[in-house]
C-alpha cells in the first residue's frame, strides 16, 4: 500500500494549505459567502432618528455577540471563549463609539458610512504592520463592523447550510466558526487565515478538522464537491480516486480503533517489557491543552510554547500577566515539572516585530531576538521565576547556537534574579535551566553546551531543516525532509551520547518524537525523555509497552549503519511486524 508522501506526491487534484486543526474528514463541501453589503454614502435629514438608529444597531450587535459568547463558553474552555468577551468590549470602547456618533452628528452622513469608514482606519493600520497577527485581528475587527452595518441595514444573517458538510470559505470569523458548528460541520478550509487566527483556535477547541490559508480553494472547490480534509498535514483532495479515498478512509477507521481501549493506559508506566520506563511529557501551545495534558497521563510539560500568549493577550503580556499564567500551568501539574520555553519568535515561527530580513530563517530568531530585546527577554524571565516557588518550573533557551549565547542568558536571568531579591520577591533559586538544540553548529557542540546549563532538548523540527538545507514547506524539495536520514539519526545519536557523557538531562520535543515509527528508534539511541502533542501520549505508551529495550537497541545500532533513508525505514518497518506491534504514522 502506498504511504502518505506517495499519495500526495502524486495527486494532481490536491490543493495545499496550512494545517490548522488535526484530523481526517470524508464529505461534501458547502461553499459559505455572506452578501456583500452595500455602504450608502448619503446625508440625513433627521440626525436624533441616526443617532438613534445607531444606538439599537449597537445594542443588538452586542446581544448577538453575547450570545455567541454563551455558546462558545458551553463548547469551548473559558480562556479561548474570551475571544468573544473581548468584541463585545469593542463595541464598548468610549472612544471609537464617542468618535461614531460625533463624526454623524458633524458630517451629518448616513451613520453606516460612517461607522465603515471609522472601523476601517484601524484595520488599515493593522495590515499596513505587514504581520500576520495584525491581519489576523484586522479580520475579526471586519465581522464587528459588518454586524453593526447589517443591523443599521434590518438584515438578517441567513445560511442554507445542513448537517455534515464541510464549509468551504474565503475566511471565517470566530463567530461563523462557532455558529456554524452547531449544523455538525464535519471541516472547515479557507483561502485566507493563519495557525494563530482565531478561527483556528477556536476549530481545535471543538475538535473539527481545519485547513486555512490555501489561497485559492473557493475558486478550485465547487459546490456539492466531495473532498478529503487532512489537517494534520494541510492538504485538501478535490473528488478524491478511489484509491485515495480508500487511503484515507482505512486511516480514519484506523485511529477510531486505536482510540479504543487507550483509556486504560492513562495510568500504567510507559515501560518496556524488560522493565526500562521512559518519561512521556506534553507539548503545550496555549493553557487550555492543560486538561488533556492531565487525562492523557503525561508526567509534566516538556514543552511551553509561550509565544502563543502573544495570541491570547493580543500583544506582549506584562510581567504579572504571564506569572499568572505560568503559575496556574505549574499548580495545575504539580509536583510534576513544567518546561517554560522563552519566545521562539522570528523566522517561520509566529512573528510580533515588524521589521523584514531577506532570509529570516538564517536571522534574528529565537535566543538571538531575545538577546537583542534585553527588557522584553528580562520581563520573561522574571515572570517565570516569580511563578518559581513550587520549585517544578524549568525554563528553556530556544535556537541556541554558541557558547557566548548561553552565557549572555544567564549573566541576564543572575541580574534578574538580584533585581527579584531586592524587591523581596520568593522564587526558586535553583531554578532548572536548558537549552533546544536545533542548529547543526549546537549539536556539533553539545557536550560543551549541555555544560553549561541543566538540561538540553532536542528540537527535531529545524534541526531536520537545518541539516538537509530544506524547507519543509516548500512542495518543490520537501521530499528532502527525511527525518530517518542517516545524517539526522547518526546526529540525533551524537547528542544524546554527549549530553549524557556531559551528566546532564536529556529530552526530544519535535515532531520525529510524536511519530510512532520512530520511537523504538528513539528509545534504542538512548533517549529516556519523549515529549509530544497530549493526544499522542497515549499511542506512544502503548508502542514503548510492547517493545523490549535490548532489542530497540539492536535496532538503532542496525539503523546507525544504514546509509540510505530507505534502509532505516525498511529496517523500521520490519522492526514493527517481527514484533507484531500495531502502530499508526503521521496520523496526529
Amino acid at each position: 500500500m502506498k504511504n502518505f508522501k506517495q499519495i500526495f506526491k502524486e495527486a494532481a487534484n490536491k490543493i495545499a494549505g496550512i494545517a490548522a486543526a488535526p484530523g481526517i474528514v470524508i464529505g461534501k463541501v458547502y461553499l459559505y459567502s455572506k452578501e456583500k453589503l452595500e455602504i450608502k454614502d448619503g446625508t440625513v435629514d433627521n440626525i436624533d432618528e441616526a443617532i438613534q438608529n445607531f444606538n439599537e444597531a449597537l445594542e443588538k450587535s452586542k446581544k448577538e455577540l453575547n450570545k455567541i459568547f454563551s455558546i462558545a463558553k458551553e463548547k469551548m474552555e473559558a480562556n479561548r471563549a474570551a475571544i468573544f468577551e473581548a468584541q463585545v468590549m469593542i463595541l464598548d470602547d468610549p472612544f471609537l463609539i464617542d468618535n461614531i456618533r460625533d463624526r454623524i452628528i458633524n458630517e451629518k452622513k448616513q451613520p453606516e458610512y460612517i461607522v465603515n469608514d471609522e472601523i476601517s482606519k484601524y484595520q488599515q493600520l493593522m495590515n499596513k504592520a505587514n504581520e500576520e497577527y495584525m491581519s489576523e485581528r484586522a479580520n475579526d475587527i471586519e465581522d464587528i463592523k459588518n454586524r453593526i452595518i447589517r443591523n443599521l441595514q434590518k438584515k438578517r444573517w441567513q445560511s442554507k447550510i445542513t448537517n455534515d458538510i464541510i464549509v468551504v470559505a474565503d475566511t471565517l470569523t470566530p463567530a461563523d466558526t462557532i455558529l456554524l458548528s452547531r449544523s455538525n460541520v464535519k471541516g472547515f478550509v479557507t483561502d485566507h487565515g493563519g495557525i494563530t487566527s482565531h478561527a483556528a483556535i477556536i476549530s481545535r477547541s471543538l475538535n473539527i478538522p481545519a485547513v486555512v490559508g490555501t489561497h485559492n480553494a473557493t475558486k478550485q472547490i465547487k459546490e456539492e464537491d466531495t473532498i478529503i480534509v487532512d489537517g494534520f498535514h494541510g492538504y485538501i483532495l478535490i473528488n478524491p480516486t478511489e484509491e485515495q479515498t480508500n487511503f484515507f478512509r482505512t486511516k480514519a477507521d484506523h485511529l477510531v480503533e486505536l482510540q479504543r481501549g487507550l483509556e486504560e493506559l492513562k495510568d500504567k508506566p510507559a515501560q518496556t517489557i524488560d522493565g526500562k520506563e521512559i518519561t512521556l511529557l506534553a507539548n503545550v501551545d496555549v493553557t487550555g491543552e492543560i486538561e488533556i495534558v492531565v487525562t492523557n497521563g503525561a508526567k509534566g510539560i516538556g514543552l511551553y510554547r509561550t509565544e502563543q500568549l502573544l495570541e491570547e493577550f493580543g500583544g506582549f503580556p506584562s510581567e504579572q500577566e504571564q506569572a499568572e499564567v505560568y503559575e496556574k500551568l505549574a499548580t495545575r501539574i504539580y509536583p510534576a515539572p513544567l518546561t517554560i520555553r522563552a519566545f521562539d519568535i522570528g523566522g517561520d515561527k509566529f512573528k510580533f516585530f515588524s521589521f523584514a530580513e531577506p532570509n529570516p530563517f538564517l536571522g534574528l530568531r529565537g535566543i538571538r531576538l531575545l538577546l537583542e530585546n534585553e527588557t522584553l527577554f528580562k520581563t520573561q524571565i522574571k515572570a517565570v521565576l516569580r511563578a518559581s516557588k513550587n520549585k517544578n518550573i524549568q525554563l528553556m533557551l530556544p535556537m541556541v547556537t554558541t557558547l557566548g549565547e548561553i552565557r549572555k542568558s544567564l549573566a541576564i536571568i543572575s541580574k534578574c534574579k538580584e533585581e527579584l531579591r531586592a524587591e523581596k520577591i520568593s522564587f526558586d533559586r535553583n531554578i532548572r535551566i536548558g537549552i533546544m538544540i536545533e542548529v547543526p553548529a549546537a549539536a556539533v557542540m553539545s557536550y560543551e553546551l549541555a555544560g553549561e546549563v541543566d538540561f538540553v532538548s532536542i528540537g527535531t523540527n529545524d534541526l531536520i531543516q537545518y541539516l538537509m538545507a530544506v524547507d519543509r514547506g516548500n512542495d518543490l524539495v520537501s521530499d528532502l525532509y527525511q527525518e530517518f536520514n542517516p545524517s539526522v539519526v547518526r546526529t540525533v545519536s551524537h547528542i544524546i551520547k554527549e549530553t549524557i557523557r556531559a551528566n546532564k538531562t536529556i529530552s526530544i520535543c519535535g515532531e520525529m518524537a510524536a511519530d510512532t515509527l520512530a520511537i523504538p528508534l528513539l528509545i534504542g539511541l538512548g533517549m529516556p525523555i519523549l515529549s509530544l502533542a497530549p493526544a499522542t501520549i497515549p499511542y506512544a505508551k502503548r508502542i514503548i509497552r510492547s517493545i523490549s529495550f535490548q532489542k530497540a537497541k539492536k535496532l538503532a545500532d542496525d539503523c546507525l549503519a544504514c546509509s540510505s533513508e530507505k534502509e532505516i525505514t525498511d529496517r523500521l518497518e520490519r522492526f514493527f511486524v517481527e514484533n507484531s506491534i500495531t502502530r499508526t504514522r503521521n496520523i496526529i
